[in-house]
C-alpha cells in the first residue's frame, strides 16, 4: 500500500464523517421541505382531505426526525474518535486488518473504497466488533464458521 496506515485511517475517518454529515444535511432539507409544504397546504386547503394530507406529512416528518436522530448519534460517536491516534489494542476508532479485510471500529456504515482498498465500518457492539475489541495483532477467532486472524491494528 502506498499510503501509511495511519493516513489511510484518517482518510477513512474523514470519508465516514462526510458521509454522515451529508445524510444529516439531506434529512434536514427534507424536514424543511415538509414544513414548507404543510404551511402552503394549510393556506389553500380545507376539509377532510386537508386533514389527511397534513397528518401524512406529520407522520413523514416524524420518521425523518427519527432517522436524523440516528445519524446525529452516529456523528457524535465519530466526533469522539481521534483518527490520528495509533492504537495497539483494538478499541473504538481502530482500523483493523483481518484476513486482508480492513475494518473500522466506529459505527455501522456502508462499505467504502479508498484508493481501491475496501473499508467496512462496524459497530463495536456487532458480533464481529465485539470479538475484536480489546485484542491485538495475532489474535485469532471464529465467527459463523469463518476463522479470522488480526494482521494489523492502527
Amino acid at each position: 500500500m502506498s499510503v501509511s496506515l495511519s493516513t489511510f485511517k484518517q482518510k477513512a475517518h474523514a470519508y465516514y464523517l462526510q458521509l454522515v454529515q451529508d445524510r444529516i444535511d439531506v434529512f434536514r432539507d427534507m424536514i424543511t421541505a415538509l414544513t414548507e409544504d404543510s404551511k402552503n397546504d394549510a393556506k389553500g386547503s380545507a376539509g377532510d382531505k386537508h386533514e389527511t394530507a397534513l397528518s401524512m406529512m406529520h407522520i413523514e416528518q416524524e420518521k425523518i426526525n427519527h432517522k436524523l436522530a440516528e445519524v446525529l448519534a452516529q456523528k457524535a460517536i465519530l466526533d469522539k474518535i481521534d483518527a490520528s491516534k495509533e492504537l495497539d489494542t483494538i478499541a473504538l476508532g481502530s482500523l483493523v486488518k483481518a484476513n486482508g479485510i480492513y475494518l473500522y471500529l466506529s459505527v455501522a456504515l456502508p462499505k467504502i473504497a479508498i484508493k481501491g482498498i475496501n473499508v467496512i465500518a462496524l459497530s463495536p457492539q456487532s458480533p464481529l466488533g465485539a470479538k475484536l475489541m480489546g485484542n491485538q495483532v495475532g489474535f485469532t477467532f471464529e465467527i459463523n464458521g469463518t476463522s479470522y486472524c488480526i494482521e494489523s491494528v492502527e
